[in-house]
């Protein structure tokens, strides 16, 4: 039982440590190459649907009646456009430096991600408004499926290459996994009840999709640092630089949030990141060891939170 309750209570680091743990067993033990190879590519195919799932089953739980946008919403959007523009500027400044371009793609990688599925379950834990973060994660959503093919054909593909084909690519294949959860949502919701009752009496089924998601993502992570090309001292960069955006973001969402009427959300919707998406998009759209930072991010991210949960529980 205590071991049950230990899992439950900090279900984010164990999924991480799982991840990490399956995938270096699969890396270190040589007789497991040829399924480490077949497992490999199962989750290459699998990662856009669980992104999918995980939304979808959030989506279900909507009141799409309740769906109003809020003045914190805006301003943490607005917030992080600025913060991508101003780090496509920097990008674009320190182009001739390939070292210097991998680390701001990959703080980028974070910026630009939608607001993490498992975002309103997390924050309705620790006493935020579940309804207004869910919305926010539907426009965050949308936000993130026009900045990410608008910007990522101009840093790696180049418009010689034809923008508006590679942005209109990478915006059907977003279009997939952010859009189309929220239409079957309605559809289900709508037309499919009880299906809609079923998938929504499970307790924290988002939270607990996430969690596997959370474990996959660490996995791939830590396959990506290992067949890298990037030096230690890059990889150390990428991970002290995702540290310190993870505390901006949050800082700066609190900051937003209690100047415009809701603290908690405020934090949650700017710092709590979709990073499975980010580390997609980044090692198929843009550059591989770029999809370093959305891992490392997936570990102080959830740091963070799971010292919230702790906090809150504490208290409560």
């Amino acid at each position: 039982m205590k071991l049950k309750q230990f899992v439950k209570d900090w279900t984010l680091p164990v999924a991480i440590a799982v991840g990490t743990v399956v995938y270096l067993l699969f890396y270190l033990l040589p007789f497991l190459d040829g399924a480490g190879d077949t497992l490999g590519e199962v989750v290459d195919a699998i990662f856009p649907f669980m992104v999918f799932s995980t939304l979808f089953s959030t989506y279900c739980r909507i009141d799409f009646h309740q769906m109003r946008p809020h003045r914190w919403h805006i301003g943490v959007l607005v917030a992080q456009v600025a913060l991508v523009a101003l780090n496509v500027w920097i990008i674009f400044q320190v182009d001739a430096d390939p070292e210097q371009k991998l680390l701001w793609e990959s703080v980028l990688t974070c910026i630009i991600g939608p607001a993490a599925t498992a975002a309103p379950v997390v924050t309705a834990k620790i006493g935020g408004n579940i309804n207004t973060m869910t919305a926010y994660v539907v426009m965050s959503a949308f936000a993130s499926a026009l900045m990410i093919p608008a910007v990522f054909p101009l840093l790696e593909r180049g418009v010689s290459t034809g923008f508006w084909a590679v942005f209109f690519i990478i915006l059907q294949k977003l279009a997939m996994v952010l859009v189309a959860p929220l239409v079957l949502g309605w559809l289900v919701q709508h037309y499919a009840k009880r299906l809609c009752a079923w998938i929504v009496s499970i307790p924290d089924l988002s939270f607990y999709l996430w969690a596997a998601q959370l474990a996959v993502t660490s996995g791939v992570t830590v396959r990506n640092i290992v067949h890298s090309d990037a030096g230690l001292r890059t990889l150390l960069m990428i991970a002290v630089m995702s540290l310190i955006l993870c505390f901006v973001l949050f800082l700066m969402g609190r900051w937003i949030g209690r100047q415009l009427g809701d603290e908690i959300d405020g934090g949650q919707a700017s710092f709590q990141k979709n990073t499975a998406l980010s580390i997609w998009v980044a090692y198929t759209y843009l550059n591989p060891v770029a999809s370093v930072g959305a891992g490392c991010y997936v570990l102080w991210q959830n740091i963070v939170n799971s010292l919230e949960l702790y906090e809150y529980r504490k208290k409560h």
